[in-house]
């Protein structure tokens, strides 16, 4: 049954209420066709309207902490992903209800909190071309404003059944674990792609698998398609990082709208790097790497992994991984939702072919 919208009570338990579609920033440009579908975009809106109520504190300076990344825009995949799962089974355009736009607006806000905290751990000056949380306000702002961020997720999945406050809450903890890993790889030149692959699972695809699992189960969908959605969101959050892994490489400042090669300076080797000091170049980019670096040594660290077979090596993972996603489909109805996610798997490896051209 979809929530009504109702007000919060002045106790202070605030209960979600989707506002009346309004103007927001742009989304970051994506090229995937989740955002797509006819009222994808009005139901995206719900979204906007939801984060922004959904982080009012009473104390304005919190409020205004909360809502700086979520004022910049974003790509907003993970409530997308959350929708269109929902509507699997619709042969026509619909609305999602309140309850998918809740469960939508409750997986983005753990998206955020994460890069809350992320730009703490990595010092992070900029995101999504603004000024980090942290660099505005400092560390402590933004790690208590993630943590704000993450209650509200909590706060929002409690009201949408146990089963869903449960995988929300253990998602969160997958996230944790999947930055420990990446943490403890940190500057190591022997990192494994195994061990590289399992930091994604947590850190990357868990969230995703989330993203859809939560739209299904909220539509009340057959639980083997319930699963069978869960599997796309975790194969394809797979290529997604793999693929994002892949363009700190290959493209530019301006193409990715952030540094390019800053997992080099942070010290994360991501696949391509991995599988780049295993190659011919191995000695030469080993000798660069296992401690910090300044920009010149990035850029030629970048040079050999773009001149290495690395790259194609690390593209062939991605397309497994969107080849398991799409497997995962098999047994769903053929609808305008389950077309959608067929074709974001193309086009997200699409982005490689065009920016490394």
């Amino acid at each position: 049954m979809c929530q009504q919208p109702v007000d919060p009570p002045d106790s202070g338990d605030r209960q979600f209420r989707p506002h009346p579609p309004t103007l927001y920033p742009p989304r970051v440009a994506n090229p995937t066709p989740l955002l797509d579908p006819p009222g994808m975009a009005a139901d995206l809106d719900r979204i906007e309207a939801g984060l922004r109520h959904a982080v009012e504190a009473d104390d304005p300076f919190l409020t205004e902490v909360a809502r700086h990344l979520i004022d910049a825009g974003g790509k907003r995949v993970r409530p997308a992903l959350a929708i269109t799962a929902s509507l699997v089974t619709s042969m026509e355009p619909v609305s999602a209800t309140d309850d998918v736009i809740s469960g939508g607006v409750a997986v983005e806000l753990v998206h955020q909190g994460s890069l809350y905290h992320d730009d703490v751990m990595d010092g992070a000056d900029t995101r999504r071309t603004v000024e980090s949380v942290n660099a505005r306000w400092g560390n402590l702002e933004a790690i208590l404003a993630g943590d704000y961020l993450l209650a509200r997720a909590s706060e929002i999945a409690a009201r949408l059944g146990t089963e869903v406050a449960g995988l929300l809450a253990s998602t969160i903890a997958s996230l944790c674990e999947g930055q420990i890993r990446e943490m403890q790889h940190a500057f190591d030149v022997d990192r494994s792609r195994d061990a590289y692959l399992t930091s994604i699972s947590g850190k990357t695809a868990a969230l995703l698998a989330t993203s859809a699992r939560v739209g299904a189960i909220v539509a009340g969908h057959p639980r083997q398609l319930v699963e069978a959605v869960t599997d796309f969101g975790y194969h394809y959050g797979m290529a997604f990082q793999v693929i994002d892994d892949i363009l700190d490489v290959v493209a530019t400042d301006e193409q990715l709208g952030k540094p390019a090669g800053n997992d080099l300076v942070e010290g994360v080797y991501t696949l391509p790097v991995i599988l780049a000091l295993g190659g011919p170049s191995g000695d030469d980019l080993r000798g660069m790497l296992g401690g910090p670096i300044d920009d010149a040594t990035r850029d030629r660290a970048r040079m050999i992994v773009r001149s290495d077979a690395a790259i194609d090596a690390a593209t062939r993972t991605a397309m497994d991984f969107t080849d398991r996603a799409r497997a995962s489909l098999d047994d769903l109805p053929d609808t305008p939702a389950v077309s959608t996610l067929r074709s974001t798997c193309d086009l997200l490896l699409a982005r490689v072919a065009d920016l490394s051209a």
